[in-house]
């Protein structure tokens, strides 16, 4: 039985139970999954009318809402390839990914997406408007019961970031797809410690997104009530209203988060800040194993009375765990969850791994790591400490580039670009990326990441971008609301802990930031690293020109 098969059976046998909460203005939607059968069916008859075979794609092209859940499923269903986009993306940059991949039919979410592809692509395909297909009623719940799929059929083309400039059309089978959702369910168990009963998950990231798409599926898998929201503007106020058990996040978000709690009790101020922040001092003496007298007094004022407020005022009091992937999560914000008493459990993987390599076990997992390999899936480190991969999750290949395919996939493993280690419970840390790699005229090597992170941090709202390949030290772009004296105070702290090859010694403010819309930040906000060493050229080789004239 295919994964999709097993959807739709969870779907029959799910009664008037709610599945899916689309939330808007008018208070939002609930669907149970034989309304959500019946729009699958819908959607099938509509695309039965188009004359498409099996194996032709189908681009959808829309934010995330019900009808795209049964679009997406009734696209595979019909033995087509589902090709998700991302509607916040440059239509120049969307044009381009299907010009790729040749759609024989585009369904976008609403005219402003479809026009903005015409008028980029005269001879674009056939489009279609959501509306336009769920517009009438009447197709039978059971049309969309049944579907076939072999382990290797491909079901879906999506697009990895591109942070080189150009994205790829990453290959998923309907294997790769079965065993990642049997892999996150068993860790969804765990958690819930098989607690019979309706898991309630709250849902704001793209579906586009491989890691989201296989949050959706799993939650469609295991009748789920998963609550999605539409408008970012009210992400905080329908976070906390859901009451969700879990849900899926960036380190972006959970940043803001640490950062919106430290801002609303220095606003407080009185008992409650100094509890808090004798409370956070106790946390770092103890685990650093420097625990005092009184910090079993202050720890213990604060989980009677400040943090049960902070959590219930952030997510709500229902919340079982965080969990956090797409890129690292600062280990102090991960320290600052669990010192209020929420877990954050982080995964680690790429598009090409059907988005997951790595999982933390819930009640068992080090700070600062993604976890243990996911079950049947090996891992091991190469030259450089590039993390390698193998297993059912592997993708097959990019679509029509067979070279980058080869250079991807060699003697059986997936080669990430990822540098990482290992620790001996079998915890992995990702350290870096090779293809970030700054490589000093001094011929040090150096991995900009970390060090990008501890200056961010610094500076509350900066993004840090350090260059320097080829040259004889590193220097910083620096976006965001912030002074030269800031900067360079910042640069001089971190300075003083660094070797010499890894000291920053220069920097330019820009009043330009890295962006989704102005082509320097990927879908999933990654930075575009060679497009913003393009763009700020001249400030970069002024950087350079300082130190030689000196």
């Amino acid at each position: 039985m295919s994964f999709l098969d097993q959807i739709f059976a969870s779907l029959e046998t799910s009664g008037d139970r709610a599945l899916l909460v689309g939330l808007s203005d008018s208070g939002g939607e609930v669907i149970a999954g034989h309304d959500l059968l019946t729009r699958i069916a819908q959607a099938r008859a509509f695309l039965s009318t188009k004359n498409l075979k099996k194996g032709d794609r189908c681009a959808l092209l829309a934010p995330n809402s019900i009808a795209w859940v049964a679009m997406d499923l009734a696209i595979m269903a019909e033995g087509l390839i589902v090709v998700p986009l991302y509607s916040r993306q440059a239509p120049q940059e969307l044009v381009a990914m299907m010009k790729d991949c040749s759609p024989s039919l585009i369904v976008c979410g609403d005219p402003a997406l479809r026009d903005g592809i015409v008028q980029n692509w005269p001879g674009a395909p056939p489009q279609t408007l959501l509306e336009e297909i769920f517009g009438k009623r009447g197709a039978e719940a059971q049309e969309a019961s049944s579907s076939s799929h072999a382990d290797s059929d491909p079901v879906a083309i999506i697009y990895t970031s591109g942070t080189s400039g150009e994205a790829k059309g990453v290959i998923l089978t309907a294997g790769n797809v079965a065993h990642m959702l049997d892999c996150t369910s068993g860790r969804l168990d765990q958690l819930m410690q098989s607690r019979a009963g309706q898991d309630n998950v709250f849902h704001y990231l793209p579906f586009c997104f491989a890691g989201s798409w296989i949050m959706l599926l799993t939650c469609l898998l295991r009748q789920s009530k998963l609550t999605i929201n539409t408008d970012l503007t009210k992400l905080a106020e329908q976070m906390r209203a859901t009451e969700p058990d879990y849900f899926l996040n960036v380190p972006q978000l959970l940043e803001r988060m640490r950062k919106g709690v430290d801002e609303q009790l220095w606003k407080t101020g009185g008992i409650p800040l100094a509890i808090y922040r004798r409370a956070k001092s106790a946390d770092v003496r103890q685990r650093e194993g420097k625990k005092s007298v009184s910090d079993s007094l202050w720890l213990g004022l604060a989980n009677a009375i400040i943090f049960p407020a902070i959590r219930k005022k952030m997510i709500g009091s229902s919340l079982k765990a965080l969990i956090c992937g797409s890129a690292p999560l600062n280990v102090e914000t991960q320290l600052f969850f669990m010192m209020i008493g929420i877990p954050v459990l982080q995964v680690y993987g790429l598009t090409e791994t059907t988005a997951i390599c790595t999982m933390d076990v819930p009640g068992s997992f080090e700070p600062g790591r993604v976890g243990p390999a996911i079950s049947g899936i090996e891992i091991r480190l190469a030259e450089n400490q590039e993390i390698l991969v193998r297993g059912p999750n592997i993708f097959p290949g990019y679509w029509n580039r067979s070279e980058e395919t080869r250079n991807a996939l060699r003697d059986g493993w997936f080669h990430t670009g990822d540098q990482g280690e290992v620790s001996a419970p079998g915890n992995w840390k990702i350290t870096g990326r090779i293809k970030n790699l700054i490589i000093l005229g001094s011929g040090h090597n150096i991995a900009p990441e970390a060090i990008e992170e501890d200056i961010a941090t610094r500076l509350p709202g900066a993004q840090v971008v350090l260059v320097g390949n080829g040259r004889s030290y590193l220097s910083a772009i620096v976006t965001g609301s912030v002074t030269a004296e800031q900067v360079h105070i910042v640069l001089e702290e971190g300075n003083a802990g660094s070797p010499h090859y890894k000291q920053v010694r220069e920097f330019r403010i820009t009043s330009e930031p890295f962006t989704i819309e102005n082509g320097l930040l990927t879908a999933n906000g990654k930075l575009k690293r060679d497009l913003i060493a393009q763009r700020f050229r001249s400030e970069i080789e002024e950087m350079y020109a300082v130190k030689q004239a000196v």
